[in-house]
């Protein structure tokens, strides 16, 4: 998709801060009263945090993140706006997010979504993501579903 540019940003960009929010919405419609499993956008960085914004035409229309977690990086804050939705910004979001974190040295990736989010488990499945029993905050957690994948 050749109109959509991929930058690193801070999660405390304004793009960033709007397109956090839209996922948060989105989680809590999905999700009524459950805590969303969000980033401190204050400390992420510190805690060698990746945060990436994709543009379609200069306008965010996507955004993913990494995080150091043990010596895996765990993917996080995945989320495409909807009127970007089915052209293949979920896949490129994730794949530049696989690129990065390979590229800053980490072999494994680890995720958490939830089980209301068919669209999601159906794109981490299809880029050879498989699952694994929960880890971290997400034990014991109905709603939790995890994988992780190998970067070659």
């Amino acid at each position: 998709m050749a109109e959509i540019e991929i930058r690193i940003e801070t999660p405390t960009s304004q793009p960033a801060a709007t397109l956090i929010a839209a996922l948060d919405a989105d989680l809590r419609q999905r999700y009524p009263g459950e805590p969303t499993n969000g980033i401190d956008a204050e400390t992420f960085e510190d805690s060698g945090g990746v945060f990436a914004v994709g543009y379609v035409r200069g306008e965010p229309a996507a955004c993913g993140a990494f995080r150091p977690h043990d010596t895996a990086a765990e993917i996080k804050r995945m989320f495409v706006v909807p009127a970007f939705r089915g052209r293949g910004l979920g896949r490129l979001m994730l794949q530049f997010l696989e690129g990065e974190a390979q590229r800053r040295g980490f072999v494994r990736a680890i995720l958490e979504t939830g089980i209301a989010q068919p669209e999601a488990i159906g794109l981490y499945r299809a880029l050879g993501w498989r699952p694994i029993p929960a880890f971290g905050p997400y034990v014991g957690d109905p709603l939790s579903v995890c994988f992780e994948k190998k970067l070659a």
